[in-house]
Order: C-alpha cells, then structure tokens, then sequence
C-alpha cells in the first residue's frame, strides 16, 4: 500500500454542501436589500472559507457598512439550515468504508469554521475519521500546509505516506505547500481545466477510482 492515512477536503470533495450556501447567503443578502447570487456564482466564490464566501457574495465587499451584519445573519441563518439538502457524494460512504476498513488513517482538513466542520463530519462520517481540523483562530487556514501538517502529526504520519484528496485551486495548493502528492477530484465545485491549470495531474471523476491510488 502506497500510503497510510488519506486527508480529505470536505465542500465539494466529500459533501455536496453547495445548495445549503447558496439558500443562506441569498437569505442574509435578501434580508438588506441585496441582490441574490446564483448557485454558479456561489460555486466560484466558496473554497476559502465562509467569510470569503460572504466578502465575494455582498457587494462592495468589506467595503460596505453592512457587511459584517449581513455576514452575521448568514451565520445565523446557516448554523439552522446547514442540513437541507446537504449530503455526501454519491459512492463517498462507501468509499470511506472501504478505505476505514483497510486499515488507513482518514482526516478531514477544511477551510469552514472548526464547530461546523466537526458536526459535519459526525452526522455523515460518525465513526470513519482519525482527525478532523477546521478553522481555528491562531492557525492559517488553506492553502497553507500548518493544518495538514498538525493532522499528520497528530495521526503519526509521514507526508510521503499521505494523499491529499481535494476538489480546488485551495486544495491543490495546500497538498503543494504541505510537500503532499494530491489527488483532485473532478465532481466538485472546479473544472478539471481550472484545476489543470493550478497544476493538478492526477484526477479521480468517481469516488471509487481512488481505490487504484492507494
């Protein structure tokens, strides 16, 4: 076996979490005033957390008097509704079965806040994962490696004995930064050619193929 532990992304990569953003920040732009966004626009402005989410969704950015009220709402509103529609990709389950039962480490290593990424993980992956890390205050979050690299640690594992699983330009980034081979899947919230542009070269378009990786 080629590698030890697999550390995934989560939106995108692991849950199809993109419908549930999209009602809340239309609901938060809505509530002053603002224009809504469509669920492309909101699939090209996630990846970097939700604050960036917010700055690229709210006209005028941090610019705008509001936007710290419109965020908060979006908060608000999301932490309610974050569980509509959101779900894992289809074959992910089983794939993380899989991959558990095999013996390998699984991670979940997100740009979302820490509360949220851990409620995530427990509801659909209760069970599966060795470590999960979120947003925290005091560590950089993606494409900076400090995350992956404290889950590594954490779990006992090489870098060299690692794959990084993503569906981002952030993801393919983060796997370059941490010195981690990364395998980009192609379902997410980026096309192949956006990430073939940042440099990936090894793709995966259903989550069974990962299997031949490992």
């Amino acid at each position: 076996m080629k590698y030890d532990a697999v550390v995934f992304d989560l939106d995108g990569t692991l849950l199809d979490t993109l419908e549930d953003l999209r009602s809340s920040v239309n609901h938060a732009l809505r509530e002053f005033g603002f224009p809504e966004r469509s669920l492309e626009e909101i699939r090209t402005f996630v990846g970097n957390g939700v604050r960036n989410l917010m700055l690229k969704a709210v006209p005028g950015g941090a610019d705008e008097a509001r936007f710290e009220d419109v965020f908060a709402e979006f908060r608000r509103w999301y932490a309610v509704h974050w569980r509509e529609v959101t779900c894992p990709y289809a074959g992910v389950v089983e794939l993380m079965e899989e991959l558990h039962g095999r013996g390998l480490k699984l991670a979940v290593v997100s740009n979302k806040s820490d509360a949220e990424v851990r409620k995530l993980c427990e509801e659909f992956f209760g069970g599966l994962l060795s470590a999960v890390r979120g947003e925290v205050p005091g560590v950089p979050r993606k494409p900076a490696p400090d995350s992956v690299m404290l889950v590594l640690e954490s779990l006992g594992v090489e870098r060299g004995r690692a794959l990084y699983v993503g569906d981002s330009e952030v993801d393919v980034r983060t796997a370059r930064n941490a010195g981690v081979k990364c395998a980009a899947v192609t379902w997410g919230f980026r096309t192949k050619e956006e990430l073939t542009a940042e440099g990936a070269d090894t793709f995966i378009d259903q989550p069974s193929e990962l299997l031949r990786l490992l």
